[in-house]
């Protein structure tokens, strides 16, 4: 998941007059640092997409590169107005898309091609992302279509251009917003207490829209996340002022290396602490980032000091030239890579592919820069045109017909591939097909039950719609004898989610008539309605495989535990994914086993470390391989449990697998 454009970077410079307002700003006029921010930004960002583990907050990044568009396009935006006396709005919109849709025109089909070329589950849902990634309307396609930056099960071969598609939005309204600002206000401090508003009521729609288990919503929505824009515009105003922004006062001059440090260490903390599991990232975290990187913007463009030495360090400047083109590629090579080199976390050879993504997204980021972007920002859409056209003259009529004949067949074989795109995943295929048999199974189960005769003993159908009382859970616990001995598939129930139903073939290859109770997105919340269903029926041994949705709740799974009882052998399995709270979800399942020696984990998450080929292409379900891994996991789990309470060793019986 997700994270993060940068979308209209050449904006580093002030308009120092008309004639170059039109073509690229002076260098006099230059901002020193913001290509250091813009660095930071990148890095955060490609951190969190490399693994969410290794810098939880990362997506912050985003908003790092919204406060500094913010102030830039602003900053502009003012100073012409003060050359000209007033503001070109289509010269203005032509220069940003000057600047972003070379990159994006050559980006999108070739990423195309890469995916239809490495895995076809990339290509899923494609038709509305190129047409988001086209009219900037991304984020509010996606959210439109349900898709979860934070918790996807399905890889969104251009998911990162939701943020693109927000600062594209801003670019379009915000001219307009100024224009009326400038006429209808007197003082650049009126103008940036507007701004301010705007991001004050942004941040409170975020704080009320966000829903703590899927907070794609208010992360994606333009009127939810223009907070960091509103700040960095707000700024720009009062920069604009004689003050400089109350930067020409004693308290400044006292305190200017102090509001440095703070900001800096609350942003760098933020990136480290801030996941999207808490709420409170959502209800003031982003401002806080945000507010954070809007003080740093003023530090470093006030006066020199060490932040702005360091962010103005060749490095630093050279990644934040290009963080546009690294920002569009990055996500669409991660999964390439991905899906090409399929390597599990926990090894060297993670660690490498890794590093991989990252050399080749800098490369081909760096040849966009060189040869898409630069020359199309220097000389313009028909100047740039005219220039490609005089050198296909200067290669003859047969070079150049050699090089329109294959323009023209990656145009077709283009399009035959965003017809022809699948309409679901692999794994959501398997998934529906389990499904619709298990619900076959379930049918042809309850019609055998009805031709018995009832049995007082047995849980009536309501239990299914309503929680377990104490009485019936005190009822399910002493339903049966304990026997701690190695359970066969006869006497194993498996409650879980989608991870469970694409590993029913495994589970009942290794545990012959193991009983299967599953649903794709299902959640702990659901799991004591689920297993009071059952009543009597419920078997000696429990398998739960559930977190992968909206991760694991601790009261409800004690609820479920207790639900089961301490006479039934239970096993729990961990969860992996490409999610930062994964980790906190595994880290609660280990405290939820404390203390119940009846209760072990089949750690999934550990089976896979330093593994290849396990997964399906979103990195979450198993492949016909891993399914395997995934059932010996909880067979050798349900075994060690019998050893730990028998202290009779049991032999498993090895079995050929994939």
């Amino acid at each position: 998941m997700t994270a993060h454009s940068p979308g209209g970077r050449d904006a580093t410079t002030g308009v120092p007059a008309p004639a170059r307002a039109a073509e690229e700003p002076s260098k006099a006029g230059r901002l020193p640092g913001l290509d250091g921010l813009r660095a930071l930004a990148i890095v955060a960002v490609l951190t969190f997409h490399l693994d969410p583990s290794w810098l939880p907050g990362g997506f912050l990044g985003v908003d790092v590169f919204f406060v500094v568009s913010g102030f830039l396009i602003t900053t502009l935006l003012v100073r012409e107005r003060a050359v000209t006396g007033g503001l070109d709005l289509p010269g203005f919109w032509t220069r940003r898309a000057r600047r972003l849709l070379p990159a994006l025109l050559v980006c999108v089909p070739a990423s195309v091609l890469l995916a239809r070329l490495s895995e076809g589950d990339l290509l899923v849902g494609i038709g509305r992302q190129v047409l988001g990634a086209f009219t900037f309307t991304s984020n509010w396609l996606e959210l439109a279509a349900g898709s979860d930056y934070f918790a996807a099960t399905t890889p969104t071969l251009f998911m990162n251009l939701w943020s693109l598609a927000v600062e594209e939005q801003f670019y379009l309204l915000w001219p307009l917003a100024v224009l009326v600002l400038l006429r209808v206000t007197r003082g650049y401090e009126a103008r940036a207490a507007v701004a301010l508003g705007l991001a004050v009521v942004s941040a409170v729609l975020m704080a009320v829209h966000v829903d703590p288990q899927s907070p794609t919503r208010a992360y994606y929505g333009t009127d939810t996340h223009v907070m960091g824009l509103m700040l960095g515009a707000a700024l720009a105003f009062a920069w604009a002022a004689p003050h400089r922004a109350w930067t020409r006062t004693p308290w400044w001059g006292a305190h200017r290396r102090q509001v440095a440090a703070a900001a800096l260490v609350t942003l760098l903390a933020l990136m480290a602490t801030a996941g999207e599991a808490s709420a409170w990232t959502f209800r003031g975290g982003i401002l806080l980032a945000s507010l954070a990187t809007t003080a740093l913007v003023l530090v470093v463009v006030e006066r020199p000091g060490r932040i702005q030495a360091v962010l103005e360090l060749p490095a630093a400047r050279w990644i934040g030239a290009r963080s546009y083109g690294i920002y569009l590629w990055h996500w669409p090579v991660f999964l390439v890579i991905g899906a090409d080199l399929p390597v599990a976390p926990g090894s060297p050879a993670y660690l490498a592919t890794r590093v991989w993504c990252v050399v080749m997204t800098l490369v081909i980021a760096d040849l966009s820069y060189r040869f898409i972007e630069t020359p199309v920002r220097r000389y313009g859409f028909r100047g740039t045109a005219g220039r490609a056209l005089a050198r296909l003259r200067a290669m003859g009529p047969r070079g150049a017909r050699v090089l329109w004949g294959l323009a023209l067949v990656l145009a077709l074989v283009v399009t035959v591939v965003l017809v022809t795109a699948p309409e679901r995943t692999a794994t959501e295929e398997l998934i529906t097909a389990n499904e619709a048999a298990l619900a076959l199974e379930d049918t042809t189960a309850s019609s055998a039950d009805e031709r018995r005769p009832a049995n007082p003993g047995t849980a009536t159908a309501d239990a299914a719609s309503s929680s377990p009382s104490p009485t019936a859970s005190a009822a399910v616990a002493a339903s049966t004898t304990a026997d701690w001995t190695m359970p066969s598939g006869k006497e194993i129930d498996v409650f879980g989610d989608s991870m469970a139903v694409g590993s029913i073939h495994a589970l009942r290859y290794y545990l012959p008539g193991i009983r299967v109770d599953g649903k794709s997105n299902r959640q702990w919340s659901a799991a004591p309605t689920y297993v009071a269903a059952k009543g009597d029926s419920l078997r000696r041994a429990v398998v739960i495989v559930l977190g992968t949705n909206a991760g694991t709740d601790l009261p409800v799974a004690r609820k479920t535990l207790d639900a089961i009882g301490p006479d039934r052998m239970v096993v729990l399995t961990t969860v992996h994914g490409r999610f930062a709270r994964a980790e906190e979800d595994n880290a609660a399942l280990r405290e939820l086993v404390e203390g119940r020696p009846n209760v072990r984990l089949a750690d999934w998450d550990a089976a896979l470390k330093g593994t290849s080929g396990q997964l399906q292409s979103d990195g979450i379900h198993p492949s016909l391989k891993g399914s395997h891994l995934f059932a010996k996991t909880v067979r050798q789990a349900l075994a060690d449990l019998s050893e730990e309470r028998t202290g009779k060793a049991v032999v498993l019986k090895e079995l050929p697998s994939p």
